[in-house]
């Protein structure tokens, strides 16, 4: 078994006989079971016994099990405690509220808040626009779900869906300096959403929905793009729509082919798909034939729901029919945002020449990037152990921060290639390669050529 990422990290304490041999024979057993020891620290050294932290990666819950079992049978050691470093991260919650300004004084109180805070209030409903600039409103983020399609997941509820939410605030923070605020809402009804997010709209100075299932998610965006002053993003769809977008343009790129000029198979018409479509249309893409869990969406087929029906209509032109495999046979790319496993590897050399495959089912693609990578020109997926991964933290707080800086009151189609372009551009010539077509997400420059794009400001 290969050993992933640090998401199935532990650490184990044991207790060991008195002989530094044995850490050695701990980290051997780890290895040949499949894991990478990144940590040993020998906690306390006595005559008759050692206490010794290890800690190791493995590659999903069950093989940290088969860890700690096979290093529990290395003679001389005993398995005292076993500590998940991703619960441990996640105690008390990630984020918190702190004070931007010192609270020391009676006269420091008298500013921030009462009597003083009165004249700022009053300001405020003297000329409503001061609000931004008086408040947090300015630099602030609902990020608001209904827990019914968190991550891959599912219908989990908000309280399952706290801890993500909390975690794209702290992604907001950390990439964009904005302040973003869980807002995980006990109800999965389309109106009482609306209404909510309408209700709480005036703290905030954007909207970012997350994790809400398709179709309800297109229906509570329009509507509240129409009703509120403040830009509404649906990340799942417009986010993951970018930096496809962005990768694709790179990806191409390499292979010399343009994009009016591929045919484009997508898998997935939920939201992400959907999103994905229309932005590769609108940024010139001609041939997309977009499948769902019957095969191809055409709009000669009249039993599509409406949301289906619409999408067919937009793409498809040679009203292709049948299976995955059957329409990728002659496809330049493949954009999978559906389930995993659906892909056989050895459909791709049915695919034309230099083929590109981007497998972003998360948490499991459509196809093993290992296996597709025997046969595609370039491939992409949404993992963090392979090259080039499609990761939304590359847009949303660029997008977010230049909404924000701009006083936008809402989200643009041009906004959004405009994105897509200054994340392809982040990636020089010199840099450009099939295994580098979309820069890290730490890469300095990425929020703010973003933010600028957005905001149509130099940075």
């Amino acid at each position: 078994m290969a050993a992933t990422a640090s998401s199935y990290s532990i650490t184990m304490r044991l207790y060991t006989a008195p002989d530094h041999g044995v850490v050695g024979a701990v980290a051997t057993q780890i290895a040949a079971s499949g894991g990478v020891v990144t940590a040993i620290d020998v906690t306390e050294s006595r005559h008759d016994r050692l206490v010794v932290d290890v800690t190791c990666s493995a590659s999903d819950a069950s093989h940290s099990e088969e860890l700690v079992a096979a290093v529990a049978g290395v003679e001389g050691v005993t398995v005292h405690k076993v500590s998940d470093r991703t619960f441990l991260l996640h105690l008390g919650g990630k984020i918190s509220v702190q004070s931007k300004v010192p609270l020391r004084t009676r006269d420091d109180l008298s500013m921030a808040y009462t009597p003083g805070v009165g004249r700022v209030s009053m300001a405020i409903y003297e000329n409503p626009e001061d609000v931004r600039k008086l408040t947090i409103k300015g630099n602030s983020v609902a990020v608001v779900t209904d827990g019914s399609a968190v991550l891959g997941l599912g219908n989990i509820g908000p309280g399952a869906a706290l801890p993500v939410m909390e975690g794209k605030a702290a992604l907001f923070k950390r990439f964009a300096d904005i302040d973003a605020w869980p807002i995980c809402l006990a109800t999965q009804d389309t109106d009482e959403i609306v209404r909510a997010v309408e209700m709480i709209a005036p703290g905030f100075g954007g909207i970012n929905l997350e994790d809400i299932a398709a179709p309800r998610c297109f229906e509570i965006e329009r509507r509240l793009r129409e009703s509120l002053d403040i830009p509404v993003f649906h990340d799942d769809q417009h986010g993951t729509a970018i930096v496809v977008l962005a990768a694709l343009t790179n990806a191409l790129r390499c292979v010399d082919k343009e994009l009016a000029s591929v045919r484009i198979v997508v898998s997935g018409a939920g939201a992400a798909g959907t999103a994905i479509v229309t932005l590769l249309l609108a940024a010139g893409a001609k041939d997309v034939v977009v499948v769902d869990r019957v095969g191809a969406l055409s709009a000669d087929d009249s039993s599509l729901s409406s949301a289906h029906t619409e999408l067919a209509a937009a793409t498809n032109p040679r009203r292709a029919t049948g299976s995955l495999q059957e329409v990728l046979v002659d496809a330049d790319v493949f954009v999978g945002v559906s389930a995993p496993n659906i892909l056989d590897a050895e459909w791709i050399p049915t695919m034309a020449p230099k083929p590109v495959v981007f497998a972003l089912a998360n948490p499991d693609p459509e196809v093993d990037p290992a296996l597709a990578g025997k046969y595609a020109a370039v491939v992409a997926s949404g993992r963090s152990d392979y090259p080039n991964q499609i990761n939304n933290v590359l847009a949303f707080p660029g997008v977010f921060r230049g909404l924000l800086d701009a006083g936008a009151e809402d989200v643009t189609i041009d906004m959004l290639l405009r994105a897509a372009k200054a994340i392809a551009d982040t990636v020089s010539a010199e840099e450009l390669h099939p295994a580098f077509i979309i820069p890290s997400v730490f890469h300095p420059d990425v929020t703010k050529r973003v933010a600028s794009a957005i905001s149509g400001r130099e940075s």
